[in-house]
C-alpha cells in the first residue's frame, strides 16, 4: 500500500541511490495473491492433435511424450489422437484446450471445421506447436486462429531468440539476453503482429536463411472469435523436447491456454522503454526517501529493497499515455505504481499530490491490488479472475487520459476512475515504483510508455473516416463511452454497416475514445495470414 507509514529515515542523495541501483543485485523475486490456484486445476483435460496428411514429423511420438509428462508434473489430463473424428461439439467439449502438434496439410473434414470453430468461439483454446501452422491453407478461421501459415524454411541450425515478452508464462523463464538454441526456423507468409501478442521473434542476422526481417516465432491471442490461441514455431527436433527451456516454454503456453495462467495477450506496438533492465535506463530514475531498488540484470528486474520511498522516473511528466510494466510479488508483499504527481525528492509528494495502483494481496478492498488506493476498488471478481498468484508474474497496464485514470490487469479492465479532486491533477506528472518496506519484496522488469496524444494527433478524426463504412462519423469526439449504447448516438453512418455489424454496445469499441489502436475491431477471416495456396514439399 502507500501508507509510507509514518517511519521516518533519511533521503539517499542520488549517488547513493544509484550505487545501489547498480550495486545490489539479487536473483528474482515472487508475486503477488490470488486466488488460491495449483499449477494445474482439478479437471484440466488437453487433447493433443498430431494428424499429418503431407510431411510427417518424427518429432511427434517425442512431442506427445513430453505433453504427458509436463501435464502429469503439472496436474492436468492429456489425451492424445490423430482420428479427426474426435473433433465433434459433443467430444470437444471435454477439453480445456486442443495442442495441434505439427500436423501438416488438410486433416478435418467441413463438419469437423463448425465442431472445432464451434468449441473456439464457445471459449475454447488452441495450442499450435511448428508445423501447426502448415495446417488446412484453405480454412481461413484457421489461419487467423493460428495466426500465420507456414512459408518456408532454411536448414537446421543454431539461432538467437529475442524474448519480447517476459510476463507470459510461456516466456518469463527465459532471461533478458537471447534464448540460443537450435531448431528448424520457420519463415511465415504474413506477420502475425498487427493482430497477435508477439512473446518472442529471431534475430535474423544470427543464422542464414531468413527473409522476414521483423520475425515473430512465438505469439498468443486472448480472443481470436470467443478463443485463446498460443503458437509456437519450435519444436521440429526430437531433441528440442528435452530442452528444459523449451518444455517450459511449452508448458506455459499450454497454461495460459487451459486458464490456469493469466496473461496480457493484447497486440501491443509503439511502447518506448523506461526501463529496459540494463543499467543504463536507470540514469533518468531518481530514488526518492530510504530504500533502494536491487538490479539483477540476468533478469532484467529490479526488485525493492527496504523502504519507505520511491523510484521516479525524473525526465519527464507524462500526460495522457499507457504505462506498461510487469510485476511479481513473493507472497503477501506490499508495493504500488505512483502517476500524476511533481516532481519532488519527498516520496509523500507522491502520496498527496498523486495516486497510487496497488500493489498488495491482503488488505481491504480499496486498498489492496488494483486499487486506486484508498480511492476506489477495483473490480474484484474481474481483478481475482485476471490474477496470477504469487512466485508468477502480472502485467499492468496503467492508461491515463485527461483525469480519466484505467488499470488492466493482464489485459483485463479491472478499475475505472476519475479523478475529481482539485488538489490533484492526473493530466500531467511523473510516475514512479514504491518500494514499501523491509519485509516487502517486489519486483519489476519492462516498464514502458506510449503517448496517446502523439497517437491520436497523428490518426486524426480523417484518419477514422478512412475506414470502410465509417464515413459518417465526426472524429473522436463523437465516440462516447459504449458500454451505453446511446454513447454511439453521434456517430452518424454506422447503422447498418457490414463492416461493424454487431457493434451496439459491443466490447468491440469500449474504451476507442482516445485509445491508442483499433485492435479491437473483429479482423476479416481472410486475412492475408488465410493465404490460399497450398503448401510444397517437405517441412
Amino acid at each position: 500500500m502507500t501508507a509510507m507509514r509514518g517511519r521516518r529515515a533519511r533521503l539517499l542523495t542520488t549517488t547513493a541511490a544509484v550505487a545501489l541501483l547498480i550495486g545490489c543485485v539479487t536473483g528474482p523475486a515472487a508475486s503477488e495473491t490470488g486466488p488460491a490456484r495449483a499449477a494445474g486445476k482439478d479437471g484440466e483435460r488437453v487433447l493433443v492433435f498430431s494428424k499429418t496428411a503431407g510431411f510427417r514429423h518424427d518429432s511427434i511420438p517425442t512431442g506427445i511424450a513430453t505433453v504427458r509428462e509436463l501435464g502429469a508434473e503439472s496436474g492436468f489430463t492429456v489425451d492424445a489422437t490423430e482420428d479427426a473424428g474426435a473433433f465433434t461439439a459433443k467430444n470437444l467439449r471435454r477439453y480445456d484446450a486442443v495442442v495441434w502438434l505439427s500436423t501438416t496439410g488438410d486433416v478435418l473434414d467441413a463438419a469437423q471445421q463448425r465442431a472445432f470453430e464451434g468449441y473456439i468461439r464457445g471459449g475454447g483454446a488452441y495450442v499450435g506447436v511448428h508445423a501447426a501452422a502448415d495446417t488446412e491453407y484453405d480454412w481461413p478461421f484457421y489461419g487467423g486462429l493460428t495466426g500465420a501459415y507456414f512459408q518456408s524454411h532454411p536448414a537446421i541450425q543454431r539461432a538467437k531468440v529475442q524474448v519480447e515478452d517476459h510476463a507470459h508464462p510461456a516466456t518469463s523463464h527465459l532471461g533478458a539476453g537471447p534464448w540460443e538454441r537450435t531448431d528448424e526456423w520457420y519463415d511465415y507468409r504474413s506477420n502475425p503482429r498487427e493482430r497477435a501478442r508477439v512473446l518472442a521473434s529471431l534475430d535474423e542476422s544470427s543464422y542464414t536463411g531468413g527473409t522476414m526481417g521483423d520475425h515473430p516465432i512465438a505469439w498468443c491471442q486472448s480472443d481470436y472469435r470467443g478463443g485463446r490461441s498460443f503458437y509456437t514455431g519450435g519444436g521440429h527436433t526430437k531433441e528440442s523436447y528435452a530442452e528444459p527451456a523449451f518444455r517450459q516454454h511449452l508448458l506455459g503456453g499450454i497454461r495460459w491456454a487451459t486458464g490456469a495462467a493469466q496473461a496480457d495477450c493484447r497486440p501491443e506496438r509503439g511502447y518506448t522503454p523506461l526501463f529496459d533492465g540494463k543499467a543504463a535506463s536507470l540514469a533518468d530514475w531518481k530514488q526518492a526517501g530510504p530504500g533502494s531498488f536491487s538490479l539483477n540484470e540476468d533478469d532484467g528486474t529490479l526488485t525493492t529493497v527496504g523502504g519507505m520511498g520511491m523510484l521516479w522516473y525524473q525526465r519527464r511528466e507524462l500526460g495522457s499515455y499507457s504505462l506498461k510494466l510487469d510485476w511479481r510479488m513473493r507472497g503477501d508483499d506490499n508495493s504500488g505504481i505512483f502517476v500524476g504527481f511533481p516532481a519532488s525528492d519527498d516520496p509523500w509528494s507522491a502520496v498527496n499530490k498523486g495516486y497510487e495502483i496497488q500493489i498488495d494481496a491482503t488488505d481491504v478492498p480499496e486498498k489492496t491490488t488494483g486499487s486506486v488506493y484508498g480511492f476506489k476498488s477495483a473490480d474484484l471478481k474481474r481483478r481475482d479472475k485476471a490474477l496470477n498468484p504469487p512466485g508468477e508474474w502480472n502485467t499492468y497496464e496503467i492508461r491515463v487520459e485527461g483525469e480519466r485514470l484505467r488499470v488492466y490487469l493482464n489485459g483485463v479492465k479491472i478499475n475505472d476512475f476519475t479523478n475529481t479532486d482539485p488538489a490533484r491533477s492526473l493530466r500531467q506528472g511523473h510516475v514512479g515504483l514504491q518500494n514499501h518496506g523491509d519485509t516487502d519484496e517486489v519486483s519489476f522488469r519492462n516498464v514502458r510508455v506510449k503517448d496517446l496524444r502523439e497517437l491520436s494527433a497523428r490518426r486524426g478524426p480523417s484518419g477514422l473516416r478512412r475506414l470502410s463504412g465509417l464515413s459518417g462519423l465526426r472524429g473522436p469526439e463523437s465516440l462516447r463511452d459504449p458500454k451505453d449504447s446511446r454513447g454511439l448516438k453521434e456517430s452518424q453512418g454506422l447503422k447498418g454497416s457490414r463492416d461493424l455489424r454487431g457493434l451496439k454496445g459491443s466490447r468491440d469499441l469500449r474504451d476507442l475514445k482516445g485509445s491508442r489502436d483499433l485492435t479491437g475491431l473483429p479482423v476479416a477471416d481472410g486475412s492475408p495470414s488465410a493465404a490460399s495456396a497450398r503448401p510444397g514439399g517437405g517441412r
